[in-house]
């Protein structure tokens, strides 16, 4: 699975570890985060995300 990179903090989203101090489980896509995820350390919106190259 693909991580993804906050373009205003630079936060990685890491499908393989998830966020689960915000309910979000290990193995979860970033397309199939919950709609009202955020950034964990920024609050950027998942449209403030970019694929990690």
């Amino acid at each position: 699975m693909k991580k993804y990179v906050c373009n205003l903090c630079g936060y990685v989203y890491d499908p393989e570890a998830g966020d689960p101090d915000n309910g979000v489980d290990p193995g979860t896509a970033f397309e199939d985060l919950p709609e009202d995820w955020v950034c964990p350390l920024c609050g950027a919106s998942q449209d403030d995300f970019s694929p990690e190259d």
